[in-house]
């Protein structure tokens, strides 16, 4: 029997205008963008971030992975780049998350 779900793809770690055209080309679902980490590869500056975003057509989704850990630092990183989803990669203080949906849904 067939799965009523279908399998989605986000390739991470876009670093180019040229490796998310072909990350799309190849059947990409969504493009993940990692911002400012406290260690390992694949961080991509905010910039150009939203650059890649901006080129990004429906309905890619665009990832903007964070390590930001409280809801304003959150906000304005995402406000910056652009991207339609935020993927958090940190600990989040906990009085800041039943605030995240309210803030972030504006």
């Amino acid at each position: 029997m067939e799965s009523p779900f279908r399998t989605r793809v986000k390739i991470c770690c876009i670093s180019s205008l040229s490796e998310a055209r072909l990350a799309i080309q190849l059947g990409a679902d969504a493009l993940g963008l990692v911002g400012q980490m406290p260690s390992g590869p694949g961080v991509v500056q905010d910039d150009l971030a939203a650059q890649i975003v901006n080129a990004t057509p429906p309905p890619i989704a665009t990832f903007m992975l964070t390590s930001e850990t409280t809801l304003d630092a959150i906000i304005a990183h995402q406000q910056r780049v652009g991207a339609n989803t935020i993927q958090l990669v940190d600990a989040v203080a906990p009085k800041s998350t039943p605030n995240y949906r309210t803030h972030c849904l504006q």
